[in-house]
Parts: structure tokens; C-alpha cells; sequence
């Protein structure tokens, strides 16, 4: 049995990963998915969220992306992303002022403003803070 696979990730703005890990998880429109070496080919479109990568000595690491495609083949995972950001680079107080502003225009009945275009800010932003939220329990060392 395979060990690792290649993965690459790319954004619309650069290449963030490329490399050989063990398994990665990433968040599907159905829910999570893990894949794993010699996995079924498949094409599925991603929601807002993070990408965990494992790799082969068992380190990992954890990027968020703003959606995308995953392509699987037996020894090679492509990720194309909308946006695509190592966990660590993400500003968590970004994060939670663009998730409030997004409920409160979403509360805010009165107020002439696009629901689908907030409904996605705040599903980035929750997106975004999860991500952080993963990378603080890996550095705690919690599961």
C-alpha cells in the first residue's frame, strides 16, 4: 500500500502547497472528506473552510480556502481554491470584525444590502475562524 501522495494546491493567486502527504481532510458541500493513498478517483466542488494536511512523518499543517475544486487520482490530489491561506497567516480580529458585520447586515431588515453576498462574508469569515480555531488546538496539542 501506497504511503503518500502528491498533493498540489493552488490559488488564483499562487501555488501555496505542493508536496507528499499521508492523508489530507477538507470540508466538501456534503460534509468532511479524508483522503488517503490509492483513494477513488472523484471531482468535487469545496465549501469555505480548512484543509488539513498530514504528512508522511506525521506532521501536519492547515490552510484555509474560500472554496474550490478537488480533483482525486490514485497518487495525486489538485486542489484549485478561490483563495487559499496557511492558517497561520490568518487575522483572527479580521476575521471576527468581517463575520460581525455580516450578521448584523443580515439582521438588519431595513437596511438595502445584497443577503447572498453577506451570506457568503459570513460563511468565510466562520470558515476563516474555524481554520484558526484547528491550528490554536494543534498548537495545544489537542485533538
Amino acid at each position: 500500500m501506497m504511503k503518500s501522495m502528491q498533493v498540489d494546491i493552488v490559488s488564483a493567486e499562487t501555488e501555496i502547497f505542493s508536496g507528499q502527504v499521508a492523508h489530507l481532510v477538507v470540508s466538501g458541500l456534503l460534509g468532511e472528506l479524508g483522503i488517503y493513498p490509492g483513494h477513488t478517483q472523484l471531482v468535487t466542488a469545496l465549501k469555505p473552510g480548512s484543509v488539513r494536511l498530514v504528512k508522511p512523518d506525521g506532521e501536519d499543517e492547515v490552510l484555509y480556502i474560500s472554496g474550490g475544486i478537488l480533483e482525486v487520482q490514485p497518487t495525486l490530489i489538485t486542489l484549485l481554491a478561490d483563495t487559499a491561506v496557511r492558517a497561520a497567516d490568518l487575522d483572527e480580529m479580521a476575521a471576527l470584525e468581517a463575520k460581525q458585520r455580516a450578521e448584523h447586515a443580515l439582521s438588519d431588515k431595513q437596511a438595502d444590502i445584497d443577503y447572498a453576498k453577506a451570506t457568503i462574508e459570513l460563511a468565510q469569515a466562520v470558515a476563516q475562524l474555524q481554520a484558526i480555531a484547528k491550528l490554536k488546538q494543534k498548537a495545544t496539542g489537542k485533538r
